[in-house]
């Protein structure tokens, strides 16, 4: 069914429904870092656990501190990875890209979000929402395992990054 998601920020707004979508969603999926050395039947069976919305210049995805239910893949455009500092005020500490995926360790461990993420000029993203990841899970195993493989390297080398910066920063 290919309805809006409970739980997805407003201002986003739903792309194109039917097959014809779902193949150009497919697309675009097979083209993005995380994906792009899955099979074809592997990303289609990918693409029908997802739905792609687009969202305008200075949309808030999701907020630091809100429960995370969702990651996304950004299609086309770019987001600003955005912290709070001591003073409240929002710092960007990164920006990401098409080809790029955003909020995967708040979906994957149900924990707070740990940075606010906005868009910096209109973008399509393709969300994954922690309820049919599972239901990925339950129905193709062997995929959700990729899946989740490809997740933990991704974390693991996000961590590793940030702890090298931590490093420079300390030696300061």
């Amino acid at each position: 069914m290919n309805i809006m998601e409970p739980g997805i920020p407003g201002g986003l707004q739903l792309l194109g429904v039917g097959k014809a979508f779902q193949e150009e969603l497919c697309d675009t999926l097979a083209d993005t870092a995380l994906f792009n050395d899955l099979a074809w039947p592997e990303i289609k069976a990918l693409g029908a656990f997802m739905q792609g919305y687009q969202a305008p210049a200075g949309t808030t995805i999701f907020k630091e501190g809100e429960v995370g239910q969702y990651m996304c893949v950004i299609l086309s455009g770019s987001v600003a990875i955005e912290k709070e500092d001591r003073q409240m005020e929002h710092k960007t500490v990164a920006e990401v890209g098409a080809g790029k995926s955003i909020g995967e360790m708040a979906m994957i461990d149900g924990e707070r979000r740990s940075a606010t993420c906005r868009t910096q000029k209109e973008t399509t993203l393709a969300i994954l929402t922690r309820d049919k990841f599972e239901r990925l899970v339950d129905e193709y195993p062997v995929l959700g395992v990729k899946i989740l493989h490809k997740l933990a390297r991704l974390l693991s080398q996000r961590l590793r990054l940030a702890s090298g910066i931590l490093v420079d920063y300390l030696e300061q």
